[in-house]
């Protein structure tokens, strides 16, 4: 399901909610999918199941996910897509961290590029 990367300077429950995101994208999972309970993930990953409830609570406040007492967290269905200028100021200095220590690799413009189109297709499952 998730993978967790415990060296990683990105925090846990970041994670785990890039990595929900990304199986929703690729269609492993699926509007009305039941989500593991945050004790099931917690296990599954070894972590603390606060850090789950900490990401699943992201998700719903994202509208990625949808809690119903007594049922479980399932993919919403009514997920739109919204724009937030903090989260796109912020995605523009990763992009720049990003040009950066590509330029002190050696990449150029179009190496990166091509590397941006792999990473959409991944994303979209090859298309």
């Amino acid at each position: 399901m998730v993978i967790i990367d415990s060296r990683s300077s990105t925090p846990i429950y970041e994670q785990i909610i890039i990595g929900i995101k990304e199986l929703i994208l690729k269609n492993v999972i699926k509007a009305g999918d039941k989500l593991p309970s945050v004790r099931e993930l917690a296990i599954i990953l070894t972590i603390n199941p606060n850090t789950v409830s900490k990401a699943y609570i992201e998700l719903e406040k994202q509208n990625v996910v949808e809690t119903i007492k007594g049922k479980g967290t399932f993919v919403s269905g009514n997920y739109r897509k919204v724009v937030s200028e903090e989260k796109v100021s912020k995605l523009i200095l990763d992009f720049k961290r990003l040009i950066l220590e590509a330029n002190y690799l050696g990449l150029e413009e179009n190496d990166l590029i091509l590397l941006l189109d792999e990473g959409f297709k991944e994303i979209r499952g090859g298309i």
